[in-house]
C-alpha cells in the first residue's frame, strides 16, 4: 500500500483529505429518520408527509426539531424533539447499519494510501458512536458532529472545523455529500464536493462533481475529481 506524500504525488494529485458526510452518504440511515418522524407524528397526532421528511435531509438537528415542532404542533421543545428522534434512530442502527455501496471500501483504500479522512455529520455523537464502532478505529482522523458546532449545515462551519482540525486548507479537501444542504456547506467552506445523490436531487454547482455511486471507486480516481 502507498502511504507517503511522495507516493501520493506519484499516483496523481490526491486530495490532502477527504471529508465525509454520514447520513445518506456513508450509511443509508435516512429511512430510519423518516420512520421515526412518522412514528412521532402518529404518537402525538401531528401532521407529517414524505415531502416534510425530505425537507429535513442533511439539516442541522435543532433546525429539524424546530420544523417538526411547528409542523406537528408539538408542545415539546426542539431539543426534546431531537432526543426523541435520536432515541428512534439509535435503536434502529444498533440492530443494523445500512452501509452505502462502496463507502467502506473507498474509506479503506484512502487510508491505505495515506489520505486522511474526517467525518462531518449533523447527527449527534450518541448516534454516530455505534456506526463508528463497526469501522477500524483509525478510519477517521477527525470527527465533527452536530452537537460540536454552533452553526450546522448549510453553514460552512462544520467543514471549516474539520479542515482546520486536520490542518489542511479546505481547497485541498474533497467532501463527499448526498444533499443540497451538505453540498452548500462544503462548497461554502471552499471544498470540492463529490456528490452521490441518494434520497433527494442535488443542484449543479461550480465546485460540485456528480457520480452515480461510490461502488468501484478507489483512491486512484480522486485526482480526476480535483480542479
Amino acid at each position: 500500500m502507498l502511504n507517503t506524500a511522495a507516493s501520493r504525488e506519484s499516483a496523481g494529485r490526491l486530495p490532502e483529505a477527504v471529508l465525509w458526510d454520514m447520513d445518506g452518504t456513508l450509511v443509508d440511515t435516512e429511512p430510519y429518520w423518516i420512520d421515526t418522524e412518522f412514528a412521532i407524528a402518529e404518537q402525538y397526532g401531528g401532521a407529517w408527509s414524505h415531502e416534510d421528511a425530505l425537507t429535513l435531509v442533511g439539516n442541522d438537528l435543532i433546525e429539524s426539531g424546530r420544523y417538526i415542532k411547528k409542523r406537528m404542533g408539538l408542545e415539546q421543545s426542539p431539543e426534546e424533539i431531537v432526543e426523541m428522534l435520536l432515541d428512534g434512530v439509535v435503536a434502529r442502527v444498533q440492530q443494523a447499519v445500512p452501509w452505502r455501496p462502496g463507502a467502506r471500501e473507498l474509506l479503506a483504500d484512502l487510508h491505505g494510501r495515506g489520505v486522511r479522512c474526517a467525518l462531518v455529520t449533523m447527527s449527534y455523537q450518541r448516534f454516530v458512536a455505534p456506526i463508528l464502532a463497526q469501522l477500524p478505529a483509525e478510519t477517521f482522523s477527525v470527527i465533527v458532529t452536530g452537537d460540536q458546532v454552533s452553526n450546522g449545515k448549510p453553514h460552512p462551519e462544520p467543514y471549516q472545523t474539520a479542515a482546520a482540525a486536520l490542518g489542511v486548507p479546505p481547497r485541498e479537501c474533497l467532501a463527499v455529500e448526498d444533499s443540497n444542504t451538505g453540498a452548500k456547506s462544503a462548497e461554502a467552506a471552499g471544498c470540492t464536493v463529490l456528490v452521490v445523490e441518494n434520497h433527494v436531487p442535488v443542484l449543479a454547482g461550480e465546485r460540485r462533481i456528480f457520480r452515480r455511486t461510490l461502488a468501484g471507486m478507489s483512491a486512484a480516481d480522486q485526482p480526476a475529481l480535483l480542479p
